[in-house]
């Protein structure tokens, strides 16, 4: 082991065991990209030596570390697969090693997934200006785990994969949070949280000297992980296929993220993917050029935003017939992708469902999920009982107003009133909103006559 390396195990053990003498737990945030598993695997090796100087380990120190990994729900297919078996991998290795691992896998919640909100609510694409996903995707669901160690045993101890040398931004943000002579650094946004970055220091050769020659203690081959980046590299240079001096060029520049990422404006990492080998990828490279085009598209906008206010430049939320089209092409898009990877599933049935919850709450008749994925898939989507029984209701009422679809669309707007209403829990005013409404109904109705 080079002096460098064991400079930073000594101090994530000198961390673990004398610095802190509480039991605060520490909660690694593991994307399986090569940051995060270096660190992981500097961690693993402190325990390990730990371990052999204390029999008894758990017992000794009584401080448990959470591998922590979030799947967006749209991550990229390839990571996704390889991240899972890694995780397996961990649990069991940790488990017959007798280390204080432990596995957290994190999900957002069903409402705040990405396409219950764009293709369910009609909310734009994210981009730059309406970064509307990373909050739902990737903090919260992480922060409801933090929050509930917070709650157990008073703080927690976030490990982050961050280094001085990923850019100017990234050492100027770890400066400003840094509390002199400390290690630890203050979490800016979760309370009785702290922040621990071990890697801090290394430079990105250093990175894939890590990986190319220690081991993975918990059995993975990081053969595959340095080929992933290499598949995935944008860059002119050619990656080398071993790594053995910290004067070797590496290669992994490229970020990986979101297959559906509409913030950047070129996916490269999908399309050297694509280049090198991965072409069933190709789908969703497309689905996901298309949406990007498509966003600041008028005729796709209505002129409010959810909430009824007017929007900039008429450029609101989806229209419904965008939003059943997007559905369509994401369908057809999962279909070609089973053809070859019959595992993958872009969008969950829990989705499709609460989608057409949410277009029966917004009034939308036209459009069924149910046609949408049997014209995609020429079969069948069960949707549960709920629903059915909610849509017979609506084309009740649709029928009953076919001799006149000027009280339909009333009688949408006095429900929408009362929703309204009972979200906010203010049921004032709404007799006289009913009534007032009512009133410029008859109004305009009688104008109409005249």
């Amino acid at each position: 082991m080079t002096e460098f390396v064991q400079n930073i195990v000594d101090e994530i053990i000198d961390q673990y065991m004398f610095a802190d003498n509480s039991k605060r737990p520490w909660i690694i945030g593991f994307s399986g990209g090569k940051d995060s598993t270096v660190m992981l695997q500097l961690v693993w090796e402190a325990l390990s030596q730990i371990n052999k100087a204390n029999k008894n380990l758990h017992g000794f120190v009584g401080r448990d570390i959470y591998v922590v990994c979030n799947d967006t729900m749209v991550e990229n297919p390839v990571i996704t697969e390889y991240v899972y078996r890694v995780l397996d991998k961990i649990e069991i290795a940790a488990r017959e090693q007798d280390l204080p691992i432990r596995v957290v896998k994190t999900l957002p919640r069903l409402e705040d997934s990405l396409w219950v909100n764009m293709i369910g609510r009609g909310y734009p694409a994210p981009n730059n200006a309406f970064r509307w996903c990373t909050e739902r995707l990737k903090i919260k669901p992480t922060s409801r785990f933090i929050t509930e160690q917070v709650n157990e045993f008073g703080e927690a101890i976030i490990l982050i994969g961050t280094r001085m040398s990923e850019s100017a931004n990234r050492a100027r943000s770890m400066n400003k949070h840094a509390i002199k002579g400390k290690r630890l650094t203050k979490h800016p946004l979760q309370p009785n949280t702290y922040m621990y970055a071990p890697i801090r220091h290394l430079q990105l050769e250093q990175v894939w000297y890590i990986i190319n020659t220690m081991s993975s203690p918990w059995g993975a081959s990081n053969e595959e992980l340095f080929q992933i980046y290499a598949n995935a590299s944008a860059d002119d240079y050619e990656c080398p296929v071993v790594v053995t001096d910290t004067k070797h060029k590496s290669c992994g520049q490229s970020r990986f993220g979101c297959w559906m990422c509409t913030v950047v404006k070129e996916d490269k990492s999908m399309g050297a993917l694509i280049n090198n080998g991965f072409s069933w990828l190709k789908p969703l490279l497309e689905f996901r050029d298309e949406i990007v085009a498509e966003r600041n598209d008028i005729k796709n906008r209505m002129p409010l935003r959810r909430n009824g206010t007017k929007a900039v430049n008429d450029m609101g939320s989806y229209y419904p017939s965008y939003r059943a089209s997007i559905l369509e092409r994401l369908l057809k898009t999962q279909k070609k992708i089973q053809e070859n990877k019959s595992n993958i599933e872009l969008i969950t049935n829990q989705e499709l469902i609460a989608i057409q919850t949410i277009w029966y709450r917004d009034f939308v008749f036209d459009y069924k999920v149910s046609e949408i994925y049997t014209n995609a898939y020429k079969s069948n989507l069960n949707m549960d009982e709920h629903n059915k029984k909610k849509e017979k209701e609506l084309e009740l009422l649709k029928k009953s107003c076919d001799k006149k679809p000027q009280n339909f669309n009333l009688i949408q707007e006095l429900l929408t009133l009362q929703k309204n209403k009972s979200l906010l829990n203010k049921k004032r005013g709404l007799k006289d909103d009913i009534e007032t409404r009512i009133e410029e109904y008859i109004k305009k109705e009688q104008e109409n006559a005249d």
